[in-house]
């Protein structure tokens, strides 16, 4: 029987919110086999003098457990 386990994973960028997510999920899929599901969790941005210098997205990831 498989086994159905959750992780989160936390990437920053200075580009976009595409960007930081692009990013967190080839982070994962480094690390992580059989990914089934991805989805955002989170979203924010740090703001330095009215402008946007970091964008940070939080994934959850399900993946198979074999």
């Amino acid at each position: 029987m498989a086994v159905m386990k959750v992780i989160e994973v936390l990437s920053n960028s200075k580009k976009s919110w595409e960007d930081a997510t692009a990013k967190a999920v080839k982070q994962a899929s480094k690390s992580v086999k059989n990914i089934k599901s991805v989805y955002v969790q989170d979203q924010s941005a740090i703001v330095e003098n009215g402008a946007v210098v970091e964008f940070r997205v939080n994934l959850k990831l399900t993946f198979q457990v074999n």
